[in-house]
């Protein structure tokens, strides 16, 4: 697994791309793994701050729980009704989760999110990386880019007509 910032240091445009697709919504969608292990399907807000991806959850949420049991997850972004004629493309990343229930590093990451403390009680979660995809139209726009790190095999890209 690598963090965020790992992954920037070995593929800067690539990781570049990525996180404007991510920041271009505050929607995302995050599979975790429930307890039948099936696939969950929940909205959730990402950031990326401190060289790391970030996300967080309400105390006790079924994705947290899921995530207590299971830690592995994926993530989409963004998330949200897209005109086919403006569409940039769109990133997955996918891993395990640390939870981080240290004060100190909460607050630190909260200050560096912008400073606003959560309403309620909450969990937060560092993403540990194995895989990013990122998924364009090509030039000319008549096939799909594909573009996928991981730490085994780096960044491949693969076009689809």
């Amino acid at each position: 697994m690598a963090s965020w910032k790992a992954i920037q240091a070995a593929e800067p445009a690539f990781t570049s791309r990525v996180q404007e697709l991510f920041d271009a919504g505050r929607h995302k969608t995050i599979a975790t793994v429930r307890k039948d292990g099936a696939p969950r399907i929940s909205g959730i807000e990402a950031t990326f701050v401190l060289g790391e991806l970030w996300f967080g959850s309400i105390l006790h949420a079924v994705k947290a729980l899921d995530l207590s049991r299971d830690p592995r997850f994926a993530l989409h972004g963004p998330t949200g009704e897209v005109d086919p004629a403006t569409w940039r493309g769109d990133a997955k990343i996918s891993g395990r989760v640390e939870e981080i229930t240290d004060p100190t590093r909460v607050a630190e990451v909260t200050a560096a999110e912008g400073g606003e403390q959560p309403p309620e009680p909450s969990h937060l979660y560092r993403a540990e990386i194995s895989e990013v995809v990122l998924t364009q139209l090509g030039e000319p726009a008549d096939h799909l880019v594909i573009e996928a790190w991981s730490e085994r095999h780096g960044l491949r890209r693969i076009e689809r007509q």
